[in-house]
């Protein structure tokens, strides 16, 4: 059995999500919340925030145990990238490029 939860348009690179998803991968539950925890930078309490709803949803949801839960699959996927506009000197303009990512985890029971 497993237990799913995503978050969409967060705006936040994919990239600066990476690093923290891999931290994680394969981990057991209490051990990816601790290491989510003392992580520094925003993109760690985005994830855990993921983490803690798939486990709250595999709880109330699936009746599986947080003691038995490890984390299967996390990842943090390219979501759509909002466009603006600087003004520049003599009448130019640069491009500013708002990132956003999809992160989604998946937590199964150990057998």
């Amino acid at each position: 059995m497993e237990a799913k939860a995503t978050a969409k348009y967060v705006r936040m690179s994919y990239i600066k999500l990476q690093p923290v998803t891999k931290l994680i991968r394969g981990k057991d539950l209490d051990e990816a919340l601790t290491i989510l925890k003392f992580t520094p930078g925003r993109g760690a309490e985005v994830v855990e925030k993921v983490v803690k709803s798939a486990a709250a949803n595999a709880e109330a949801n699936h009746e599986m145990s947080p003691d038995n839960l490890y984390v299967a699959e996390v990842s943090a996927n390219k979501g759509p990238t909002m466009k603006r506009w600087r003004a520049g000197s003599k009448g130019r303009a640069f491009p500013i490029l708002k990132r956003s990512s999809h992160i989604s985890v998946t937590l199964r029971e150990k057998e």
